[in-house]
């Protein structure tokens, strides 16, 4: 092991725990991650069990090898998806996160400590990987039980594992994982709990659950905000695609929003009826449904699922905002994958993919092939609602892996229906056309949408917080706000949109809405919009919507562009929803007001507040048509 260590600048607390361990396997290939989730080579199902204090030993997870991959199971249902409120800052630096000193009233220094000597007493796992990518990336380490190869696992796929062999002397971590699940027993009632604690030149992340959406995932994300925070750039939460159409124009979309809110559909094909069809629209009264026909669908060049690093390295003189994907791997949720035929561009890969894959809240059969479909069931007879499997980009047919220019900004928000008897948030029209400073209030409320499936589900309309991103990062709420605008000034020549899925008033619609949205601008060529073909919406926070939507030949009915056209919501229906939203959007946007907000910044917001026009709002930034 001391070659191995000779090769890693650790701190000497560190170097402690590796040295007094048991053992430290340095895994070298994914293979052998694999066969390390197992008691044996030839074993085929393995409980991951931990002997926590006074309660004896808990079995946290299952794990079953399956002709496709491994496939794991939580004995919890709250385990199988992700707490928003799982975050917790161990440090004394700025932030506006809760503090584990304020909300257990003790300082987390104690608890650091017993970590460190419960991995001390176990045979562990180190894994060096570079968080945000192998270019732009830093350096980093997980240290976790060998009995949890299969998280090593999932993070070696979602991050860029490196193979110790490859290591000179110049690896420095910047961040460091720290997997310790008996702690969230003994220590948090049960909860997920992950503790960020920034050190002067170390962040560390301690992971007290075995669910890696919070750790794996969304705490290496915080890992690379705070960087971003210290630096003056952000990771954004989003999923870019280069669309190149029949006519072969091409457009690159960037799509944020909260989780749920259509990130990774953007990326996908459009989900189509057996004949080809896209259903539009399903009306909730009535049941009538409304298609559209694609001669010829774009073709789909995914460049990022989720996190979009936006370093400064990147920018150019192009005036657009520069992203490359900060994953070496995707976290996708398949909980709209329900049938065999649903999804067939990623079923093919993930039930005969090219090498072993992580699925997570599947069932899984030892030495079957596990269908993608077949979810595990909750504790209530219900399918799971976050089946996971985690997608390795090299896996991903016409990936871009080079930097791209963004054209187009979208924002997805999951919208509840609306109607006159029961008015709602879900009044936006199937595409608006934001002014940019419109389109940075959007990011800076983020609403969190209707049923959303990726986390603990929560009641009534909540924001996710500036950028959508704020759940996983550490710092200060405003700070990041400053970041955002000063992007949003920068990348004058990007457009923004603002797409809703679900629902448009009183019809179902999906993800249609992005889907239709994506074909429609990639076959002008841009976003750019003559500005006689835009109507205000009644709703200023909306900006402008389409006069009318032709797509291939056919017009796309007016009660999805302008919802108050439908009978069943209204001009009353339609007002009432849209008080709720201006309420919503002035309760959060009025957190940011604060002296340390960029001056125009503010002006935004106070146009929020006095409900000024929508000319307002484009005096402060101009949009270009």
């Amino acid at each position: 092991m001391s070659k191995y260590l000779n090769r890693l600048n650790l701190p000497d607390e560190v170097k402690e725990i590796l040295q007094k361990s048991k053992n430290v396997i340095f895994p070298k290939t994914k293979e052998e991650l694999i066969d390390l989730s197992f008691a044996s080579s030839d074993c085929d199902y393995f409980e991951v069990a931990y002997d926590v204090e006074g309660q004896g030993s808990i079995i946290e997870a299952t794990v079953t090898r399956c002709k496709n991959g491994v496939v794991v199971n939580y004995l919890e249902d709250y385990m199988r998806r992700r707490d928003p409120d799982s975050l917790v800052i161990g440090d004394d630096k700025d932030t506006d996160k809760p503090t584990y000193k304020a909300q257990y009233n003790k300082e987390f220094e104690p608890l650091r400590q017993r970590t460190f000597d419960w991995l001390k007493d176990q045979e562990l796992i180190a894994l060096p990987f570079k968080s945000g990518g192998y270019e732009y990336g830093y350096d980093s380490l997980l240290i976790a039980p060998s009995n949890s190869a299969f998280f090593a696992c999932a993070l070696a796929d979602l991050q860029y594992f490196i193979n110790i062999d490859e290591i000179r002397q110049d690896f420095t971590p910047k961040a460091i994982v720290y997997l310790a699940p008996p702690f969230r027993h003994t220590d948090f009632d049960g909860k997920q709990i992950v503790v960020h604690n920034r050190l002067d030149k170390i962040h560390e992340v301690f992971s007290y659950n075995l669910y890696p959406g919070p750790s794996a995932k969304k705490g290496i994300y915080g890992v690379l905000l705070n960087i971003g925070e210290e630096e003056g750039w952000v990771t954004a939460h989003a999923s870019t695609v280069k669309v190149i159409t029949p006519y072969d124009n091409e457009i690159v979309i960037m799509h944020e929003g909260a989780s749920g809110g259509g990130k990774s559909e953007m990326i996908e094909p459009a989900h189509t009826a057996k004949d080809g069809k896209i259903i539009l629209g399903e009306n909730l009264k009535t049941k009538e449904k409304y298609y559209l026909i694609l001669s010829e669908s774009s073709e789909l060049h995914p460049v990022t699922d989720d996190m979009a690093i936006c370093h400064p390295n990147l920018q150019n003189d192009s005036k657009k905002l520069v992203v490359q994907d900060a994953e070496n791997g995707w976290f996708l949720r398949l909980d709209h994958v329900t049938s065999y035929g649903t999804s067939p561009q990623y079923e093919k890969i993930f039930t005969q993919p090219k090498e072993p894959l992580v699925f997570f809240n599947i069932d899984g059969i030892p030495k079957s092939t596990c269908l993608v479909w077949e979810h595990t069931m909750d504790s209530n007879g219900i399918p799971c609602p976050n089946p996971r499997a985690i997608l390795p980009r090299r896996l991903v047919p016409d990936i871009v892996n080079e930097p791209v220019e963004v054209d187009v900004r979208s924002f997805g928000v999951r919208t509840a229906p609306c109607t006159k008897e029961n008015p709602s948030y879900g009044i936006l029209g199937l595409m608006h056309i934001l002014p940019p400073a419109l389109a940075w209030l959007w990011r800076l409320v983020a609403p969190r949408g209707y049923n959303n499936p990726s986390i603990i589900s929560s009641k009534g309309m909540t924001s996710e917080g500036v950028g959508s991103y704020w759940p996983f990062a550490t710092g200060k709420m405003v700070t990041q706000a400053n970041i955002l605008l000063k992007q949003f000034k920068y990348s004058s020549n990007t457009r923004y949109l603002l797409i809703p899925n679900q629902h448009i008033g009183s019809y179902y619609v999906g993800f249609n809405p992005q889907w239709v949205a994506r074909e429609y601008i990639a076959r002008r060529g841009s976003a750019k919009f003559k500005p006689e073909h835009l109507v205000e919406a009644r709703c200023p926070l909306l900006g402008f919507g389409l006069d009318s939507l032709k797509l291939d030949g056919q017009y796309v009915r007016k009660a999805f562009l302008q919802p108050e056209r439908q009978q069943e919501v209204g001009i009353e229906g339609y007002d009432q929803g849209a008080a709720m939203l201006t309420e919503f959007f002035k309760k959060e946007a009025a957190k940011f007001n604060t002296e340390d907000l960029d001056p125009l910044g503010k002006e935004i917001i106070e146009c929020l507040l006095n409900d000024r026009p929508l000319q307002d709002y484009l005096d402060l930034i101009p949009m270009r048509y």
